[in-house]
This record gives structure tokens, C-alpha cells and sequence, in this order.
């Protein structure tokens, strides 16, 4: 967790520190004033930390203002840096021709308080049209035709759901939307890659009967993702049963005499000693290779040893980024980085953008999704 959270604090408190250098630029302010912004900057760099420790320690009004009020600046702070990032480069690329050419083309660059004045006009417009492309849950299609379901099954439905998140920003009403939308796929099957959970889910009173009332007939099945971790493995294992759902951890199973499915730990339980090591490869060979074979694993990243053992991977994490350009940085850790990827004859693998948000309760150039998977004969 150190290994994370130091680096998290290093870079924001970065950024922080580059917004009031640009504060200070335009903006000419006595002492008092001075004091008040960094406190108020200082208070944001900390706000994750902040609500997590509030949560733990049940002063739940405090954890809820801190979270909505902390992600949201986060959401505005981050795209105001690309935006200011983005003109201060051009300004300088201006200046830098004007001196190398001996021309005059200082005009075509923008003063402080303009830059200043259009980068945080970028940042607000995105985050409200971001806070409405978070809510818009829809729901993309993959059908795979195989000759392992049988002619006379025809079609099994496979729907996946991953990093939904629940917590204080993403609350009751949010999983009620997504509950409806996955009644309207009518699925067979459900599965969760990980990430259901946010917070401490036993204080946040979101009732797990909400997708408890969701009954395919093949089951529903689900995996730990990092937050489960994070949220206190026991409570999300327990929510996460309520909930119906049969969690797999390093096992697999056969259902239906059609389809394996085979779920592991995600990494981040190393760092608590909850882990469950196993072999991906070991795990899959002892299912009946003659089945489907959906390998459910949180973070899009292929074991090659495994491969040709599992026909898809299911995977999520990624969130697509969630905010445009984030999505440029994650793709570097994961060049699987969304949508279906065939890998070899047999295995491929499908990354979901996940259908809820982490901490700025906007999405932009990454919309939500609930996954339809028809698996066809």
C-alpha cells in the first residue's frame, strides 16, 4: 500500500503545487490569503486519505463531505493542469520561434490571466459535461461463436460487470440504474471482475439485495479487484455474497456440464498477506478442456503460460482511463487497454471500462458499460 500511496502524494502534491504557482501569477494576494490557499491545497492533497480514515473510524459526515468535496477538485485540478499544460507549451514554443527566427510573433501568445481564465473554463465545462457521461450507463455487445456450446443450447448470455465501485460517491441510486440495465440484458449468467466495492460497504448502508434480486440460470460468479482489498477484504467477501454471488478466489468451477469458469486474486492482496497465490496455468488445466472456458481476472494483463488453456479473459480495472487524457497514461501499463482482443486461436480477452467511477465522479471520452457476451454456437 506505501508503495502506492507514496508516489499518489508525490505526484498530486505536485499538481497542487503547480496550481499555486498559477494562482500566484495572477492572482496578487496578501499573507492571510496566502495561508488560506495553501491550507485549502494541503487539505485537498490529503482528501483520499483523509475519507479513508474517516470511514475506518465512523465519522461518516466528515467522510462523506471530504469525499465529494476532495474528488471533485481532484477532477477540476487534473484537467486545468492538461488544459494550462497544453497552453503553456504552445507559449513557449511561440516564444522560442520568435527569439530563434528573430520575428515577432509574441502577439500570437496568450497573457497569465488568459491562460489562467481559459484553462479553468476548459476544466469546469468538461467536469459537467463529464458528471453526465458518468451517469450514462450503456452497454456494448461481443458475440463469440464457438463450436463448444452445444447446437441444441444454441446461445448462452454472459453479462459482465467490473469496477462499479460502490461507496459514497458511487451510492444506491447509481446500482439501482445498473440493476435495471442489466434485468433489460436478461442475462444467463452474471459476472463481476473485481472492484464491486469502494468503501467500507457495512457503513455506507447499501443493500446488497439490490443485485441479490438478479437470479440467471447459470449463476453469478465474481472476483476480487484492488479495492476489495483496500474497502477490508471480510466486509466486501461478505457484501459480495449477499449479493448472490459465488466469489472465486485461485478456483474454478464447471456449470451447467457447458462452462468453465476460473477466477484469481488480484495482485493487490499481496500487500495485506490475503493473496491467494496460484498458477493460472495449473488452475485452468484442471478443467474439462472440452467446455468454454471464461477466465475472470481483474487487471488486463495475460499470463502467456496460461494461454491456449482459457477460451476468454475477462477483465476490467483499466476504466478506460475514465477522464481523457488520463486514458494515454494507463494505456502505457496496459497496452490491453479496452475493448476485445483476439490473442491466439483459441484465447482472447475482453476489457471492460468498468461501470462506475474512482474519485472524480466524472467520466470523459470513456462512458460506463455494462457488457453483453452471447457466446453462440
Amino acid at each position: 500500500m506505501f508503495t502506492f500511496l507514496l508516489p499518489f502524494f508525490l505526484i498530486y502534491g505536485g499538481l497542487h503545487f503547480y496550481i499555486f504557482l498559477k494562482v500566484k501569477g495572477v492572482i496578487h494576494t496578501g499573507p492571510i490569503a496566502n495561508l488560506c490557499l495553501i491550507i485549502f491545497l494541503v487539505t485537498m492533497v490529503f482528501a483520499p486519505l483523509i475519507v479513508r480514515l474517516a470511514e475506518r473510524e465512523g465519522f461518516d459526515f466528515l467522510a462523506r463531505i471530504m469525499s465529494y468535496m476532495g474528488y471533485t477538485w481532484m477532477g477540476v485540478l487534473f484537467l486545468f493542469f492538461c488544459a494550462s499544460l497544453i497552453l503553456d507549451i504552445y507559449c513557449f514554443v511561440i516564444s522560442t520561434v520568435s527569439l530563434i527566427f528573430h520575428r515577432k510573433f509574441f502577439h500570437l501568445t496568450l497573457s497569465l490571466p488568459h491562460a489562467f481564465a481559459i484553462s479553468l473554463l476548459v476544466s469546469l465545462c468538461v467536469n459537467v459535461y463529464g458528471y453526465f457521461e458518468a451517469k450514462d450507463i450503456g452497454t456494448e455487445r461481443v458475440i463469440i461463436r464457438t463450436t463448444k456450446i452445444p447446437e441444441e443450447v444454441g446461445r448462452i448470455r454472459v453479462v459482465q460487470i467490473s469496477d462499479v465501485h460502490l461507496g459514497i460517491i458511487v451510492g444506491e441510486k447509481r446500482l439501482k440504474r445498473i440493476v435495471e440495465e442489466i434485468k433489460k440484458t436478461e442475462p444467463q449468467m452474471l459476472l463481476s471482475t473485481g472492484d464491486l466495492l469502494d468503501g467500507q460497504i457495512n457503513k455506507l448502508q447499501i443493500p446488497a439485495e439490490f443485485l441479490g434480486d438478479l437470479h440467471p440460470v447459470y449463476g453469478k460468479f465474481a472476483i476480487t479487484g484492488n479495492h476489495e482489498f483496500y474497502a477490508g477484504l471480510n466486509d466486501a467477501l461478505d457484501f459480495t455474497h449477499r449479493a448472490g454471488f459465488t466469489v472465486l478466489r485461485g478456483e474454478g468451477v464447471t456449470v451447467g456440464g457447458l462452462i468453465n469458469i476460473a477466477g484469481v486474486d488480484d495482485p493487490a492482496g499481496k500487500g495485506f498477506g490475503l493473496y491467494k497465490e496460484v498458477s493460472e496455468k495449473e488452475l485452468l488445466s484442471r478443467l474439462p478442456r472440452k467446455n468454454f472456458t471464461l477466465l475472470l481476472k481483474h487487471q488486463p494483463v495475460v499470463n502467456r503460460d496460461a494461454l491456449e488453456f482459457f477460451d476468454l479473459q475477462l477483465s476490467g480495472h483499466t476504466h478506460k482511463g475514465q477522464i481523457f487524457p488520463f486514458s494515454l497514461i494507463t494505456r502505457l501499463y496496459f497496452p490491453l487497454h479496452s475493448g476485445y482482443f483476439p490473442l491466439t486461436n483459441r484465447s482472447s480477452l475482453y476489457v471492460s471500462r468498468g461501470a462506475g467511477t474512482w474519485g472524480p465522479p466524472i467520466r470523459f471520452l470513456s462512458p460506463p458499460e455494462i457488457t453483453i457476451i452471447d457466446l453462440v454456437h
